[in-house]
């Protein structure tokens, strides 16, 4: 298994990730095609929107919109940002 992995976040090899990060076809795919690097920035805006959507994740319609949200971040399409969110320089 290689240690670098073609990122389509970002467009260049970057380090891959050692295991799926999640269960399933998913995340086999997103192993293969997402670098660490771009998974541990989606973790950081992931938990951002959980916060300020005040999203449940105990209800299917919150996880599969934040699902939806997930492909668009690493396909670099248009995200949902959080109104009141802002970055510290």
């Amino acid at each position: 298994m290689s240690n670098t992995v073609f990122c389509k976040k970002y467009q260049k090899d970057l380090p891959a990730m050692t295991i799926p990060p999640m269960p399933g076809p998913k995340g086999k795919e997103i192993m293969e095609t997402v670098s660490l690097e771009a998974w541990e920035d989606w973790k950081s805006h992931q938990t951002t929107l959980i916060n300020e959507k005040h999203l449940d994740l105990s209800k299917s319609e919150d996880r599969s919109w934040l699902l939806e949200q997930m492909e668009k971040f690493f396909n670099n399409e248009d995200v949902e940002q959080a109104s009141g969110f802002k970055a510290l320089d």
